[in-house]
């Protein structure tokens, strides 16, 4: 009975409506911890994993020799490598497409590779108006290897003490 009139007269003074009031006010006059992200950015583990980049050797040879062990080993399917014998007899991709829409960005093709061919970038800033803009050929992952090459191995010397 008494639990009965208590409840009630909760339920009337509106005491839960109050208490919420008073949790919103107190955090009225604390710090914003908004980022205003295009102007400002939020710090980056040093083991980001972004967007994916086909390495060239220094001489510019692709370092990529078609072992599709990061095909075999992507969980999501999203590597696609087709390969063939160049005159020298060694192995090379002729094609080497990335899904980004599949991708879980887990990094196994990353570990995997025994050339460090493919990497994954700190590149978060990627997008693409359509689902076609997200698949990556092997021109495209070149090509941003060689834009990002110097910020690649400076994060690769980084991290090469936990590999």
């Amino acid at each position: 009975m008494i639990q009965s009139i208590r409840d009630f007269f909760r339920g009337f003074l509106l005491l839960e409506l109050l208490q919420g009031l008073a949790l919103t006010g107190s955090y009225l006059f604390r710090r914003k911890l908004t980022v205003r992200y295009p102007e400002e950015k939020a710090p980056l583990s040093p083991r980001f994993r972004g967007l994916h980049a086909l390495r060239r050797y220094p001489n510019g040879e692709e370092r990529c020799i078609g072992c599709k062990l990061c095909e075999a080993v992507c969980p999501a399917q999203a590597i696609t490598i087709e390969t063939a014998q160049r005159e020298d007899g060694t192995r090379r991709t002729t094609r080497y497409d990335i899904d980004m829409t599949k991708c879980i960005y887990c990094g196994f093709c990353e570990e995997s590779c025994p050339v460090d061919s493919i990497v994954e970038t700190a590149i978060y800033e990627y997008h693409g108006e359509t689902r076609g803009d997200l698949h990556y050929t092997k021109e495209m992952l070149l090509a941003v290897g060689d834009r990002y090459e110097e910020s690649i191995a400076r994060d690769r010397a980084k991290d090469s003490a936990y590999r």
